[in-house]
């Protein structure tokens, strides 16, 4: 490669000293000479040196802190009625303006500033200079109410801090997921660029913050009491039903919940996503995770978690799991625009912690994943024999094989018996 850039001819800055003096250009508010704040709060900057910079060497990870720091500070080039719109609309989201600094939201809620950062940092955003005015009243009354349940002995500190964590990491995605589906919507239905698309966001956004937000509460409220059933109610009546065929000595044995734990995976998915053009392969993905996500519900089962190409989830008893797993491998065999799926399925003893599974069961769920054959299903002796009898499933005992943690076991080929299996609307 030259030493020189192509474009300009000028040699070429390196990225630590381009992000440095992109960012004085910004924010000249961070150089030792920071003008002071007008009358109304804006900074006034002084037209900015000319600094021949190479676009390429910008750092997007450095640009992206920055504008989460000051998103009031937009390049540029972005249109006034842009701005003008983003504004108003972080004004509804935030439901109150930006007047308070780090400290002063700290001791408003009356709290060290190590705390507010405990739960800022819990909730997945960024640290924060002293003198960035970042925080509402809002965000204040927000940390309040974590840290009252704290000092009323309700939670610990660590339980505060974990329950925070869970609604920044799964908002976090969540508000990632619907980003992306609407501007996909307006791609390919309304034939928008991806960049037009995404200005075009804070127009749409307006209309739909009230339903989706309603949506959320009713959502959350629902998965809690489909929870306190699950983990609560019905918790002793799946251990009692796991203890059959065990002597106790299972490596599962000290977990605390009995759980069908299944995963699919997609068949060649790392060699036809590099075939793929962006498009073809969120296409891909999306329809297997939302087949899946139907298969798993219809079935009485829970999504865990997905990786790519592959699904985890659970079932309170042997038989939903085992139905699942097989409507799974039958309905993947019959869609045309997907591969066909490797489906296991083991039950026995988990531990459930930040909303994912843990425990031998998920281990050998995962190993016999990997053995299986594209379009069948497997399960381990243990599971067969719970499910033996059933006249819905077929039991076909494979070869001894050798299982990376588990030493040798047979696994067992789960198939359709009589019956028409689970039903998909």
């Amino acid at each position: 490669m030259s030493e020189r850039s192509p474009a300009t001819g000028t040699q070429p800055v390196a990225p630590t000293a381009a992000r440095d003096a992109a960012r004085a250009q910004r924010h000249p508010s961070d150089t030792a000479d920071a003008p002071a704040p007008e009358a109304n709060g804006a900074l006034h900057q002084e037209p900015a040196q000319a600094v021949e910079l190479e676009p390429a060497l910008a750092d997007p990870l450095a640009d992206l802190v920055e504008a989460m720091k000051r998103p009031e500070q937009a390049d540029r080039t972005t249109p006034g009625p842009a701005l003008d719109a983003v504004r108003d609309l972080e004004r509804r989201l935030l439901g109150a303006e930006r007047t308070l600094r780090r400290r002063e939201m700290a001791a408003g809620a009356g709290v060290s500033l190590l705390s507010a950062r405990k739960i800022w940092r819990a909730l997945g955003f960024p640290n924060l200079g002293d003198e960035e005015v970042f925080f509402s009243t809002v965000d204040q009354d927000a940390l309040k109410s974590i840290l009252d349940m704290v000092r009323e002995g309700t939670l610990t500190e660590e339980t505060a801090i974990s329950l925070t964590r869970s609604v920044g990491q799964m908002t976090d995605r969540m508000v990632v997921w619907q980003v992306e589906a609407l501007v996909e919507d307006m791609v390919q239905n309304q034939k928008m660029s991806d960049p037009e698309a995404r200005r075009n966001l804070v127009n749409l956004l307006p209309d739909i913050i009230e339903p989706l937000e309603e949506l959320l509460v009713y959502s959350w409220r629902r998965q809690l009491n489909a929870a306190v059933h699950r983990l609560v109610l019905r918790a002793e009546t799946g251990l009692a039903a796991s203890a059959e065929g065990r002597d106790g000595s299972e490596d599962d044995a000290p977990l605390p919940l009995a759980r069908a734990v299944g995963f699919a995976d997609l068949v060649s998915y790392t060699s036809l996503s590099r075939r793929m053009n962006e498009r073809t392969l969120a296409q891909l993905v999306q329809r297997f995770e939302s087949k899946c996500a139907e298969i798993i519900s219809i079935g009485g089962g829970r999504l865990v978690k997905t990786i790519g190409d592959e699904v985890l989830f659970v079932a309170e008893t042997p038989q939903a799991g085992a139905q699942i797993s097989l409507a799974m491998s039958r309905e993947f065999a019959a869609d045309e625009l997907l591969p066909n799926t490797r489906v296991a399925v083991v039950w026995g003893r988990v531990l459930s912690r930040l909303g994912d599974i843990y425990g031998p069961t998920v281990n050998l769920a995962a190993r016999l994943t990997s053995l299986a054959e594209p379009g069948t299903v497997l399960t381990d002796e243990l599971t067969a024999s719970t499910l033996a009898g059933d006249a819905r499933f077929v039991l076909e005992p494979q070869e001894v094989t050798a299982i990376r943690g588990f030493g040798d076991l047979t696994p067992v080929r789960l198939a359709p018996g009589t019956g028409t299996g689970l039903v998909l609307d």
